[in-house]
């Protein structure tokens, strides 16, 4: 039976965990970049059972290609050389505590990951049998896959922080209403609709159908990312309330308060009393951002309600809220500056989820804004303490975007990283939307008339970025429907050899 198996970064140098010696052994093909051979911190390295080059440019650590990703390696671990490796990886697992080394950042969606699971799951050690766990792709002359098999499998593979999309959607359609170009906001706002009315179903099936590996992304680094199921709702009932749609803003704020309530606290707790994860700086990544975000989003949601529907319950509740979320701001931004300056960064971990670092703080200057427009004596802070802080807020979120971009120029300009779609692209959709609508809003809430012109356009810039991240994701969309509904022994490579 396998002992304890747990997934740590290269960079990552404890050798102990929890008072036990653990078994460090590296799965990569290549040696990572930067560690000298002599006096390395593992104790063996089996680069036979890392995924066949090929099948590695194939996935391109792209989180949508992630299935068919674990599905090839599953078939790959049956090669006579790979077998071996594994086999020595078991007997290791089998004996004392193991822990599998490598340099990739995102780990969650990576080859040791598949490991992990291969070792831990009895079930799946007959690599044989590649695809047990899909009997419709396994047998010689099986049909295709329709679509029912696709949608199922897209559910299954469904990445935690999907609605994203709908956060992304939802704000441009924000800033779309405040520019006065109704038509066009209404019809972002129906797309956002739609898109939460897909993804929440599928969240949720997933978690009744595929609940291990709901926890396992519960447990990850990215766990966070599970926060714009809230984020999203709130969003939405922050878009719907100035139409005066009061009765469905008030289901999507109750939907999204409830939905901060468990995930807020639930992450948290989650990650800090769970055995089963490799503490590691290596892991913190953008989206612990969303902590942040989705109390400022609660307090934007309760703010816009308040406007067209005034309660006191909601003008405390909006401003408690900003306030929990500029604590959690600051805790953030620490720990990920922290991991960014203190810890080597490689291009590929370099992710667009670090624009919510930005997006973080214009929501909160939003809601500042939202806060000084209702009645005095609402709030429980003097107004100049909020637009104060606003101004201060809106000038830090200023000076990121020219970081940011240069960042994203070193990644893909410098160091050659494709830019292909995936979803992380709606990470930069949402805090360039949120920026715009701050920028319109504290402009006018403090009479300047420059910083209005200025939202005004930067909301069609979001408009633009909008459009082209959603034309790419329809695109890549398309690519992938051939391979998904007709798979085929010369498509599946490898991973279709008895």
């Amino acid at each position: 039976m396998a002992k304890q198996i747990t997934c740590r970064g290269i960079y990552e140098q404890t050798p102990t965990e929890h008072g036990e010696v653990s078994v460090r052994v590296l799965v990569d093909r290549v040696w990572p970049e930067g560690i000298r051979r002599e006096g390395a911190p593992l104790d063996e390295w089996l680069r036979d059972v890392a995924p066949s080059a090929e099948l590695q440019r194939w996935f391109g650590h792209d989180p949508l290609r992630f299935g068919e990703f674990r599905r090839r390696y599953l078939g790959e671990l049956g090669d006579p050389v790979r077998r071996r490796a594994a086999a020595r990886l078991r007997d290791l697992a089998e004996h004392s505590s193991l822990t599998l080394l490598t340099a990739t950042q995102d780990m969650g969606h990576s080859h040791v990951a598949v490991l992990a699971e291969w070792l831990a799951d009895p079930d799946k050690r007959d690599a044989r049998r590649p695809d047990a766990d899909r009997p419709e792709l396994g047998h010689p002359g099986a049909r295709p896959p329709g679509w029912r098999a696709a949608l199922s499998a897209a559910v299954t593979n469904l990445n935690p922080g999907a609605l994203a999309f709908v956060m992304g959607t939802g704000i441009v359609s924000t800033a779309l209403y405040v520019n006065d170009a109704g038509t066009a906001s209404a019809a972002l706002l129906w797309v956002a609709l739609a898109g939460f009315a897909v993804l929440v179903p599928a969240y949720g099936w997933r978690l009744l159908r595929r609940r291990e590996r709901f926890v396992a992304d519960l447990l990850g680094p990215r766990a966070f990312a599970f926060l714009t199921l809230a984020i999203s709702s709130n969003v939405l009932a922050a878009r719907l309330a100035p139409d005066g749609h009061t009765a469905a803003a008030g289901a999507f704020l109750a939907f999204g308060a409830l939905g901060w309530l468990l995930l807020d606290y639930g992450i948290p707790l989650a990650l800090i009393t769970t055995l089963k994860r490799g503490p590691s700086l290596d892991q913190v990544n953008g989206t612990w951002f969303l902590w942040a975000v989705g109390s400022e989003s609660l307090a934007l949601a309760a703010a816009s309600l308040d406007r067209v529907s005034p309660s006191h319950v909601l003008s405390v509740l909006a401003v408690v809220c900003w306030a929990i979320g500029l604590m959690q701001y600051l805790l953030t931004a620490a720990i990920v500056l922290a991991r960014l300056l203190a810890r080597p960064v490689q291009p590929e971990g370099l992710m667009t989820s670090v624009w919510i670092f930005m997006g973080a703080a214009a929501i909160a200057v939003l809601v500042g804004v939202r806060l000084i427009a209702l009645p005095p004596g609402g709030t429980l802070l003097s107004r100049p303490v909020v637009l104060g802080s606003s101004v201060i807020l809106w000038a830090f979120s200023s000076w990121l975007i020219p970081l940011l971009l240069a960042l994203g120029v070193w990644r893909h300009a410098l160091r050659r990283i494709p830019l292909r779609y995936d979803l992380g692209w709606w990470n930069l959709v949402f805090p360039i939307g949120m920026y715009a609508v701050a920028t319109h809003e504290l402009g006018r809430a403090t009479g300047t008339s420059w910083m209005t012109t200025v939202g005004h356009w930067e909301v069609w810039v979001a408009a633009v970025v909008w459009a082209v991240v959603f034309t790419a994701m329809l695109a890549a969309m398309l690519r992938r429907r051939p391979t998904t509904a007709h798979g085929s022994a010369a498509d599946t490579g490898q991973a279709a050899r008895p």
